[in-house]
């Protein structure tokens, strides 16, 4: 890995768990449309209010979304900036750096190999 890209495993961590959850997966999915009231996305869970204000602020304390008060809803979205960033992280972990001779190993072709010959 490039020595001048410091990832926080910690806070990565904490948001891939985050969305790990397949309720607030679909949440995200639909931000992912736009700016939604809670009554809305209310309506596609059964659960209650109070359980998704707690699914909404998990996501809005590590900046997945954001939350703005219009009359006495509140309305979300998807912070696209944080979301960017999740994004190129995630890039970053995946794409083969200094570790990319672990990945030439010839195990696995020895194996496949072995198998063609066996055929």
């Amino acid at each position: 890995m490039d020595d001048k890209v410091m990832i926080d495993y910690a806070k990565y961590a904490r948001i891939f768990k985050v969305m790990s959850n397949p309720k607030r997966l679909k949440i995200i999915d639909m931000l992912s449309e736009g700016e939604l009231c809670a009554c809305k996305i209310l309506e596609e869970f059964h659960i209650t209010q109070p359980t998704l204000s707690h699914d909404m602020k998990v996501m809005c304390d590590l900046g997945i979304v954001k939350a703005r008060k219009e009359g006495k809803w509140m309305q979300y979205s998807l912070d696209i900036e944080v979301l960017n960033d999740v994004y190129k992280t995630v890039g970053r972990l995946m794409i083969p750096g200094a570790y990319a001779g672990l990945l030439n190993c010839n195990c696995n072709t020895e194996r496949e190999n072995e198998k063609n010959e066996s055929d």
